[in-house]
């Protein structure tokens, strides 16, 4: 997926002080580009909507999948073309692929600059630098940086739903995953900054928040901490109160879980308070035991179905979404039919679904071979694709007859005669316009369905 962002200023600006930025990967880099954004306006940049109209090109890239880092090769191939027609131009690579790579970005000719995710803050001096000659690299991780002092610049189209980011990095190390290695190890931002950022967003006339973290149960701001004293330990549910209690009516979402951490404080805060969205996001990657364990996911396939009982017990009506894994090393027709299996089991609404593919530096990459074929490694991910498409229609089935209240996002891809928006369970709806506008919260009444999404009636 990409994100292109689009100018927030009217006024027509210097081409020596514009800059254009695409967004590769997940959500996290969304709220990174965002920042960036935010330190370049800070020195005197403003966003075009047009490469030709650009002094500086950013990409901020991910490293999650191969054929992430393959768009972003290729893409600095087109870049190249037009660095050749204006010399001017510099172009300059961010995030997890800056991290991973470092150098070896400086040396195709294209790249001009390459900074880590930690290193946003230091763009200026970079960037300064670059009139002097010679290239520029900050790729250096760090153990405190969260951003908390600077104000994003909303880059969102239609101005609803904000990303807030409330810790950076992973201590997982999960066995085939790089982001530990890109994004440095876990850190969290303070609940006060965090509120701040809350407040000054629904203030702003946004009505959603996503709070984001590669784990966001681990969160944890400690009572004693020097700089925002409290009298006990902020943990994730303590964090999701404090956000929740900014509005009644702004929803408040999260991602991402870890099946291990995931305990019952989150759910009985999202019990607590019913602002905060019914939907929660819980990579399995695989159903079977040995691959979790292979895969250093640190809980059973059993712990992972306790787990689901327990949301279902407690938050009947939240749904359920997943990360899953096809062909990981050493992977054997019963290990894909026990992930098949655990689908069938919880019956996901949605899942992200891809091949393995070998990321270097991770313990995979050294310690296991790749030695699923690729042919199979395709047709066990059509299996699972097949599969969760019947799954999701079936989940959205049985939400015929159910009353949802949706908050509006926008007209329907089809017709300016309908408008959609998002269900507290993170379905999308389409329902009619009437005078209706972005930003309400409607009544709606489902009445038909696909596998993608709810049709309903509006409820007066």
């Amino acid at each position: 997926m990409t994100n292109k962002f689009h100018s927030v200023k009217s006024l027509p600006q210097l081409k020596l002080k514009q800059v254009y930025i695409e967004t590769y990967g997940c959500q996290m880099n969304v709220s990174d580009s965002e920042v960036v954004i935010s330190v370049l306006e800070s020195d005197g940049y403003s966003l075009c909507t047009k490469l030709s109209d650009a002094s500086l090109i950013l990409i901020n890239t991910c490293s999650i999948r191969e054929n992430a880092e393959q768009k972003i090769w290729s893409r600095l191939e087109y870049l190249r073309t037009l660095k050749r027609k204006d010399r001017d131009l510099y172009v300059g690579v961010l995030g997890c692929m800056a991290e991973r790579l470092k150098e070896r970005l400086l040396e195709n000719g294209v790249v001009d600059l390459v900074a880590g995710p930690d290193s946003y803050r230091d763009l200026p001096v970079l960037l300064a630098a670059l009139s002097g000659g010679g290239k520029q690299i900050n790729t250096l991780l760090s153990q405190e940086e969260t951003y908390a002092d600077i104000s994003p610049v909303r880059m969102d189209k239609n101005g609803v739903s904000a990303f807030i980011s409330i810790m950076r990095g992973c201590n997982n190390y999960c066995s085939y995953c790089v982001v530990p290695y890109v994004r440095g190890r876990e850190r969290s931002r303070s609940p006060q900054s965090i509120v701040k950022e809350a407040k000054e967003v629904f203030e702003m006339g946004y009505k959603e928040i996503t709070l984001l973290g590669q784990n966001v149960n681990s969160y944890l701001w400690k009572g004693d901490n020097k700089e925002e004293p409290y009298e006990s330990d902020i943990d994730f549910s303590k964090l999701l109160e404090m956000v929740a209690s900014v509005s009644p009516l702004l929803r408040v979402r999260f991602s991402t879980s870890h099946p291990k951490d995931m305990d019952d404080s989150v759910l009985h805060s999202m019990v607590k308070y019913r602002n905060i969205c019914r939907h929660i996001h819980l990579p399995v990657q695989s159903g079977s035991d040995n691959m979790l364990k292979k895969m250093n996911r640190k809980y059973t396939r059993e712990e992972y179905l306790s787990r689901i009982e327990k949301i279902r017990k407690l938050l009947p009506e939240c749904s359920i979404s997943t990360d899953i894994i096809a062909g990981f090393s050493g992977e054997t027709d019963e290990d894909h039919q026990n992930t098949l299996s655990i689908m069938e089991e919880v019956g996901y609404y949605m899942a992200f679904m891809f091949q393995y593919s070998v990321r270097p530096d991770t313990v995979a990459s050294t310690s296991f071979e790749d030695d699923v074929p690729a042919e199979i490694k395709n047709s066990r991910l059509n299996e699972i694709i097949t599969l969760q498409n019947r799954l999701s229609l079936q989940s959205n089935l049985a939400d015929i007859g159910k009353e949802f209240e949706v908050l509006i996002e926008g007209y329907s891809r089809r017709s300016k005669l309908e408008l959609s928006g998002r269900t507290s369970q993170n379905k999308m709806c389409v329902f009619p316009a009437r005078e209706y506008k972005v930003g309400d919260y409607v009544k709606v009444k489902i009445v038909s369905c696909t596998s993608a999404t709810l049709r309903g009636e509006l409820i007066e």
